[in-house]
């Protein structure tokens, strides 16, 4: 079974934050990562771009219609991506909890969104 981990953050809280605090965050990610992916189970890991250069697309009036984003309207963004392929739901929540966002960044309000995928490749 696939699983797709979204990684989360607070734009509010991560904001709040001072540059140092920020900086000690990020630099215990790539540890984090490395042990994630050492499993073997991760099929891809990414991180987001620049929330400014987001568009969005939705179908209004028959036609679509592209804005800046970010996304949806919500709370929380989605700061980062990942794919796992576990044999359990209890092997993927293993793997997703090495993740930087559910482990570190309490104070940026980072977490993790673990859903099972139903897979098809495009061709």
């Amino acid at each position: 079974m696939k699983y797709l981990g979204l990684a989360y953050f607070s734009p509010e809280q991560f904001a709040a934050m001072a540059p140092d605090e920020i900086k000690e965050l990020v630099s215990q990610c790539p540890a984090l990562d490395e042990k994630m992916r050492a499993t073997g189970k991760v099929l891809i890991s990414a991180s987001l771009g620049d929330l400014d250069k987001w568009r969005t697309l939705r179908p209004r009036t028959g036609e679509t219609r592209i804005t800046d984003g970010p996304y949806t309207e919500s709370k929380e963004v989605v700061g980062g991506l990942f794919i796992i392929e576990a044999d359990s739901t209890d092997e993927a929540l293993r793997i997703a909890s090495m993740h930087p966002a559910a482990t570190l960044g309490e104070a940026g309000g980072w977490a993790v969104e673990l859903i099972p995928l139903d897979f098809y490749l495009a061709r």
